[in-house]
């Protein structure tokens, strides 16, 4: 594929960039609100004492 003109090379690298940029930012998104949920399941259960 070196007949490609390098404009289309730089337009891929920029694709997979931008694709490998917001799959990266789901992933994280999605594991910070499974932490948040744990953290405030942990949170108030311990509140929950029977003096």
């Amino acid at each position: 594929m070196p007949q490609m003109a390098p404009m289309y090379w730089t337009f891929l690298f920029t694709l997979f960039i931008l694709l490998f940029i917001m799959f990266n930012m789901m992933i994280y998104f999605i594991f910070m609100t499974n932490k948040m949920k744990l953290y405030k399941k942990l949170y108030y259960n311990q509140m929950n004492w029977k003096w």
